[in-house]
C-alpha cells in the first residue's frame, strides 16, 4: 500500500525535482511522492494549481504565450501523457513514472477518505457530474463531497461559480472543462478560490460516471491510450495532429530541450 505519510510540520516548498521540456518544468516524481506533496499542500492551505501535462498541452503552450504563462505559473505539473514521459527520457532527465491525472484523482480520494478532506467537483454535463459524484461517494464513502455543478456556464457566471466554491471551502477542486478552458479558468481564479489543490481532470468524470471507458490495461502498458481515445472519438483527430509534431520537435531539439 502506498505510503502517503506527511511530517506534521511540513509545508510544500520549491524543491520539486523537475525536467525542463521547452521551458515547461515537469515534475520527476512518481505517484507516491506527488500525493505526499499535495497532502502537504492541503495542510499548508496555500493554493496550488496542478496541471496534468500531455504533448497536446505542451504544443499548445509553445504556440500560445498566454497558455505557456499559465503552465509556468502552475505550482505542479505532472507527466500525464506517455509522450511527456518519453520526451523526458530523450532529454536525458527521465521522470520516475507516468502520473496519470485519472489515477491521481483516485489516489487523492483514497487519502481524502482517511483524512476527511472536502472535495468539489466542477465540469461535464449535469447528468455526468451527478453520476460521477454518486459513483465517487460510493467508492469512497468517507469522503466529503461538499459541492458539484456542471461545466456549462458562461464567463458572466464565473463569479457566481467562484462564490459557490468559496462557500463550500473544499480542500480539493477537480475541474473538467477541457484543457483549453479548465487550466486558464483555474489560473484566472486561483487566488480568489483559495483552494489548496486545484486540478484539471479532463474526461475523468465521463469515465467515472460510466459514460465512456478508459483504455484497457494492455493498451495503457503499450502507451497507446491516445490511440484508444482516437478510435472511440474520431473527431479528436485534429487535436491528435499535435502528437507527431511534438515527437519531431523532441527528436530535433533533444540536446537543447531545457
Amino acid at each position: 500500500m502506498p505510503n502517503h505519510s506527511v511530517p506534521n510540520n511540513s509545508v510544500p516548498n520549491e524543491a520539486v525535482p523537475t525536467v525542463d521540456l521547452f521551458g515547461i518544468r515537469v515534475s520527476k516524481w512518481g505517484m507516491d511522492d506527488t500525493v505526499r506533496y499535495l497532502a502537504q499542500a492541503i495542510e499548508s492551505g496555500t493554493p496550488h494549481q496542478v496541471i496534468t501535462a500531455n504533448p497536446i498541452m505542451v504544443m499548445a503552450a509553445l504556440e500560445d504565450p498566454s497558455y505557456m504563462e499559465i503552465m509556468k505559473k502552475a505550482e505542479l505539473i505532472v507527466p500525464d501523457g506517455t509522450g511527456v514521459v518519453w520526451a523526458a527520457g530523450k532529454a536525458g532527465n527521465p521522470v520516475k513514472e507516468r502520473v496519470a491525472g485519472f489515477d491521481l484523482l483516485h489516489e487523492l480520494m483514497k487519502l481524502g477518505e482517511q483524512r476527511a478532506w472536502k472535495f468539489y467537483l466542477l465540469g461535464s454535463s449535469p447528468e455526468v457530474i451527478q453520476a460521477a459524484k454518486d459513483r465517487l461517494q460510493m467508492l469512497y464513502p468517507g469522503v466529503k463531497i461538499v459541492g458539484w455543478r456542471d461545466g456549462y456556464f458562461k464567463s458572466e457566471q464565473d463569479q457566481e461559480v467562484v462564490e459557490a466554491i468559496q462557500a463550500a471551502a473544499p480542500d480539493v477542486l477537480f475541474v473538467a472543462r477541457g484543457a483549453d478552458t479548465q487550466e486558464p479558468w483555474i489560473a484566472k481564479y486561483k487566488q480568489q478560490l483559495a483552494v489548496p489543490v486545484m486540478m484539471g481532470v479532463g474526461g475523468s468524470f465521463d469515465v467515472i460516471s460510466g459514460r465512456s471507458k478508459r483504455a484497457p490495461k494492455w493498451m495503457q502498458k503499450l502507451r497507446a491510450e491516445w490511440l484508444y481515445r482516437l478510435i472511440k472519438e474520431p473527431t479528436r483527430y485534429r487535436r491528435m495532429l499535435a502528437l507527431p509534431k511534438f515527437a519531431v520537435k523532441v527528436l530535433r531539439e533533444k540536446e537543447n530541450l531545457g
